[in-house]
């Protein structure tokens, strides 16, 4: 018999990864063969290149018996996929494993459904709280190492649990399958999953939207209006991409500057509640990698339009805080346009019982690594800042939306003073003084329909 659920879509990152597919649990009773499988969705761990130096696992195909960490002493695991609960991780003894390359058939790693962007409930958030750094270190253990097995996640489930405490059964007798024990005593499963191997994607391809909201020149007046940009990186890099829906980061920024575009379309609709600044909106791709899309994206302007931002701010990871935020620049804090920036947010802030810092990092142009968003403007002579959670930059490809940035991450109320700290900042800066209505039906929508949606680089 088999049971199969419905795979979900794939992704593709630097190299096609395959990211749901079907593992078969397939059980074998010696001496004769019992017909039974159970189908289960898993997520194969990524695979990229950087500096032609190959990451994460480039096999997918699996045809081996499945064993527990309960497997006796000295075990020959050649030809063995360990399945090893993250309840049950012992990150010393998979790392050893990695490190030393030490043979194994494969690893299946399973994550409580807490971590499912299925799951929706906050029954299991202090478990989650406690097992988060624990994923977190794996996921940096498996995406900086060159490993030369398969390696899958997959959610526990009722079907899975059985299936696991079956293995760990044998691996606790540790008995050979003989004619006389035959099917009535050992049962083995063995671990399918029939695709071929992933191939590279020669060129990826980057994807970037935007909007734009014409200002309201006064009577007679000849020049081109100025322009402020709010910007937003939404791609996200994780141990499985299909996992890795980063609803903090940066999820979060994105569903500010989406509700930010819905009100201010509304002022802007009507001429007396018009501002004098055009708004550019950015949706941009290759956040994780030094921030690509952005660039791409800036240089595709016609020099006038580049020329008339006075600023662009870019929003990143800021669902996830009390009552602080930081504004980090790369000009000094003595120039006009960040003074002008700094202090309507500070005014504002201070107004909603909130407050904001300055964070000031000169960047290095002969440096390729781009640690915030703003520095692309700023490398192009545009003024720009980030407003984030985060008082320093993570580093290369952390904090990019992994397998633990999930829903039951974000504060929903951090969203909302954050869209409101935005709002009202940028409709001083624009000479509104109309208030923000921040509609909570619509952020749950939009977080709804990011989280269902597959980024592609």
């Amino acid at each position: 018999m088999v049971a199969s659920k419905k795979s979900g879509g794939h992704r593709e990152m630097l190299e096609s990864v395959y990211s749901v597919i079907a593992l078969f649990f397939i059980l074998v009773a010696f001496v004769e063969l019992c017909d039974a499988a159970a189908a289960v969705d898993v997520y194969r761990l990524i695979q990229y290149d950087m500096s032609g130096s190959p990451f994460g696992s480039r096999f997918a195909a699996l045809n081996h018996h499945a064993a527990s960490l309960h497997f006796p002493p000295g075990a020959d695991l050649s030809r063995t996929v360990l399945i090893i609960p993250l309840r049950e991780l012992n990150i010393t003894f998979v790392r050893d494993y990695i490190n030393q390359k030490k043979p194994l058939g494969g690893l299946l790693f399973l994550l409580p459904q807490v971590f499912s962007f299925e799951n929706r409930g906050n029954k299991q958030i202090h478990e989650k709280e406690k097992m988060k750094y624990l994923l977190a270190e794996l996921e940096q253990l498996l995406i900086n190492a060159n490993i030369h097995y398969p390696v899958y996640f997959a959610f526990e489930s009722d079907e899975i649990d059985t299936v696991l405490a079956g293995i760990k059964k044998n691996d606790v007798i540790d008995q050979p399958a003989t004619a006389t024990t035959g099917c009535c005593h050992l049962m083995r499963y063995k671990l399918v999953i029939p695709t071929p191997e992933p191939k590279k994607v020669a060129s990826p391809t980057i994807t970037n939207i935007q909007g734009w909201l014409s200002g309201l020149k006064a009577d007679g007046e000849a020049n081109q209006l100025p322009t402020i940009a709010i910007v937003a990186s939404y791609d996200t890099f994780g141990a499985a991409s299909a996992l890795s829906v980063g609803s903090d980061s940066n999820g979060s920024g994105i569903v500010v500057l989406l509700e930010i575009a819905r009100l201010f379309s509304l002022l802007y609709s009507n001429p007396k509640t018009r501002g004098r600044y055009n708004l550019l909106f950015g949706l941009t791709s290759g956040g994780p990698y030094n921030y690509n899309g952005t660039q791409k994206w800036l240089r595709s302007f016609d020099q006038r339009l580049r020329e008339s931002i006075d600023y662009a701010i870019c929003l990143n990871s800021i669902g996830s805080w009390d009552y602080e935020l930081w504004i980090h620049v790369s000009k000094p804090p003595e120039n006009a346009y960040i003074k002008q920036i700094f202090y309507g947010f500070s005014n504002v802030a201070e107004e909603l019982g909130l407050k904001v810092g300055l964070k000031h990092k000169k960047i290095n142009i002969s440096n390729p690594r781009v640690a915030w968003e703003h520095e692309q403007f700023s490398r192009l002579r545009v003024t720009a800042a980030t407003l984030s959670e985060l008082s320093v930059a993570p580093e290369f490809l952390e904090g990019t939306g992994g397998l633990f940035d999930s829903r039951q991450f974000v504060n929903e109320t951090a969203i909302i003073r954050g869209v409101r700290l935005v709002a009202e900042s940028l409709a001083e800066l624009a000479d509104h003084t109309d208030e923000m209505n921040v509609q909570y039906e619509i952020l749950e929508g939009i977080f709804t329909f990011y989280e269902s949606t597959s980024a592609r680089l």
